[in-house]
């Protein structure tokens, strides 16, 4: 049997990171974690129950001592060939991809509790191997020790006209303008918030997906899992 390992991607807002989790996770039969989904779900979760307001002021203190009613989990949709995210027993896995949940995520995010939450059940599910995460912090926090670390990035206005498509593709109504402005601010704060900043891992492979196809990466990335697998295998 060959041993399984632990692959982390991170990088940038809309570098595609999930896109080729999935494909790996599918590819090698192993579990696939979309972190960035979890923060999603608890942005949604603050939007429903009232404590992001009207005027966007987030009621923190609200929301953490909510954090125990927050359920999240995945099932898998075997006709979309994906796991989809369910909060609290509902299917949200379209509700939050929304503009207005991308405008609060970051900042739900960066709240200590939400994210010691989030951390504690990414590092349990990562304890049994076998699993492929992407996220932000997937490996400099949740499994630094990952056999496996990857860093995704891409020119900015490139990033804002995939994300565009893919909204659009979902009906979601938008505009490239907008999303641009929404993914320059979530790099900034995700890469300068106090808790957990995105930054690469040192040993982490960087991508740089600009002009790169997802099958051109896809096949990169398993290429480099093949040989590190080999390698614990005592394979040449």
């Amino acid at each position: 049997m060959k041993p399984k390992i632990n692959i982390a991607i991170d990088g940038y807002s809309s570098c595609g990171k999930s896109t080729l989790a999935r494909s790996v996770a599918r590819e090698l039969n192993y579990i696939y974690i979309d972190s960035g989904a979890m923060y999603r779900a608890v942005a949604l979760f603050a939007l429903h129950q009232g404590y992001i307001k009207p005027d966007g002021i987030i009621d923190e203190d609200g929301l953490v001592k909510a954090l125990d009613l927050v359920l999240i989990n995945f099932k898998y949709n075997t006709d979309a060939g994906q796991n989809e995210t369910y909060l609290n027993g509902v299917n949200v896995e379209r509700e939050i991809r929304s503009i207005q949940v991308s405008n609060y995520v970051s900042i739900i995010s960066n709240i200590k509790e939400v994210r010691a939450k989030l951390v504690r059940l990414q590092k349990r599910i990562a304890e049994g191997k076998g699993v492929v995460m992407d996220g932000r912090d997937i490996g400099t926090v949740v499994i630094p020790d990952a056999e496996l670390k990857f860093f995704m990035t891409a020119e900015i206005r490139i990033r804002a006209q995939r994300r565009y498509f893919e909204l659009k593709s979902m009906g979601v109504e938008t505009t490239v303008d907008e999303v641009l402005a929404n993914i320059s601010s979530r790099d900034e704060f995700d890469s300068t918030r106090a808790n957990d900043p995105l930054k690469q891992a040192t040993d982490a492979i960087v991508i740089d997906n600009s002009n790169l196809t997802i099958e051109e990466q896809f096949q990169f990335v398993m290429g480099q899992i093949l040989k590190k697998i080999g390698l614990l295998e005592g394979v040449d």
